[in-house]
């Protein structure tokens, strides 16, 4: 939405205008304000000066709260070991949640039958049938790790070993094409480097691919272990 300069000039006068009369601005993003290149710098000084806070995925215990509460207020009768199963196989958000619930309270009343374990199962397998594979970066660092016999504590590490750089390049590279995380996410997840190791770390995978053959090879073989 912000990548036209129109758009962004437009935003930047409603944002001072809210500002200036005291109101409350949430502002929501899939990256932080330091990864976000397209964005004017009159914009990203604005968006610090406020509280940045990373949205992680619900933990056990509050999955298991909501969808709890999600019963009770729809008048629903589960137990708390048809919730706990649940809780520990649907990980993803709220809504992933909300919607395992529903369809539970669904199934039984189209089909007559009582909540049990095997209900939710179904309810689970078919969920899962319903949805593509999530890439995460812990999934990219097992595939690059696997595909150069690497452990992760060396693909994560401190090393210069030509062969172990480039796999960590490698990991970040994808991890940035594949998933939804932020720079900084990436490189604290991948050895705890900062945003602009990752940025240095795409650009000189793509330099390599452009140049190195048997690179290349790594990257197409690579692209279809992740993607698939």
């Amino acid at each position: 939405m912000l990548l036209k300069s129109g758009t962004q000039d437009t935003f930047f006068h409603i944002f001072n205008h809210l500002h200036q009369n005291n109101k409350q601005i949430i502002l929501t993003s899939d990256k932080a304000p330091v990864d976000m290149q397209e964005v004017e710098q009159r914009l990203l000084s604005r968006f610090k000066w406020g509280l940045s806070a990373e949205l992680q995925a619900p933990d056990f215990d509050t999955r298991f709260a909501i969808l709890k509460n999600k019963f009770q207020n729809d008048g629903a009768v589960v137990s708390d070991e048809i919730i706990q199963y649940l809780a520990e196989n649907v990980k993803t958000n709220v809504r992933e949640l909300e919607g395992v619930s529903n369809s539970l309270i669904a199934q039984a009343a189209f089909n007559r039958k009582e909540f049990s374990i095997e209900l939710a199962r179904n309810v689970v397998e078919k969920m899962v049938k319903n949805q593509k594979k999530e890439i995460t970066i812990d999934s990219i660092q097992k595939i690059v790790s696997d595909y150069f016999n690497l452990d992760l504590e060396t693909l994560q590490s401190k090393t210069r070993k030509r062969h172990v750089v480039q796999a960590r390049q490698l990991a970040m590279f994808f991890a940035k094409k594949y998933t939804k995380e932020s720079l900084s996410s990436i490189g604290n997840q991948i050895g705890k480097r900062d945003h602009a190791t990752v940025l240095h770390a795409c650009k000189t995978v793509e330099d390599l691919a452009q140049t190195d053959r048997d690179f290349q090879k790594y990257m197409d073989e690579l692209n279809i272990k992740i993607s698939n």
